[in-house]
């Protein structure tokens, strides 16, 4: 089992260090395209020119928010910036019943998890319908870390360390999820939501 688990850590590793050098190589060549010095690349994102040099370089893993910063200032979508292979469109497709589900203690509420398994550390992603009165109880998330539920249909709430704020069809409630949190589906109709946790990895450097 020890050498399996020294395997396993070897083969993740190695993963790790081409998807960096892969996009090390991506941001560079924005930035060449762009005609972009790393000091103007640095001002126009906020990322510390060692920093970048240091991606660059294939020199460091950087953060989920230091590559959305680098795809803001290149004016390109963050998938873009971590597809694996720049020439090559990239689709993939899960069935329905390769996509786990996720139900409440009461049994009232769905999540669908619909993030991407390569985001997991970083970023988990679900589509939510619940019956009226569905409860979702979470547990704390890491310090840090900042979840975000998008109401497509019906009324929710959000309850954390007692404050309570309700979002309807179309709004979007913001929350820190590093607490012990409560997410209600409120009124008489059933509810559907998009819910974004986005972790301590990619929201503190």
């Amino acid at each position: 089992m020890a050498v399996e688990g020294r395997e396993r850590a070897r083969e993740l590793e190695a993963g790790a260090q081409v998807l960096s050098g892969q996009l090390g190589k991506t941001i560079q060549r924005l930035r060449k395209a762009y005609s972009l010095s790393l000091s103007e690349l640095a001002e126009q994102s906020g990322v510390a020119k060692s920093i970048i040099s240091q991606i660059e370089r294939n020199e460091t893993n950087p953060t989920l928010a230091t590559i959305w910063r680098l795809s803001q200032a290149l004016d390109i979508s963050i998938e873009r910036v971590l597809a694996t292979v720049d020439e090559e469109p990239f689709i993939e497709k899960s069935s329905k019943p390769d996509t786990p589900i996720l139900v409440s203690d009461d049994g009232r509420m769905r999540l669908a998890i619909i993030g991407w398994i390569k985001t997991v550390e970083w970023l988990q992603w679900y589509d939510v319908t619940s019956q009226p009165g569905g409860v979702l109880e979470s547990d704390a998330h890491q310090r840090g870390s900042v979840e975000c539920l998008s109401v497509l249909e019906g009324e929710f709430e959000v309850e954390i360390s007692g404050v309570v704020q309700t979002a309807r069809t179309g709004e979007t409630l913001r929350y820190r999820c590093d607490r012990p949190h409560t997410v209600r589906c409120v009124g008489d109709a059933p509810g559907r939501a998009t819910m974004v946790c986005i972790l301590k990895a990619a929201v503190m450097e």
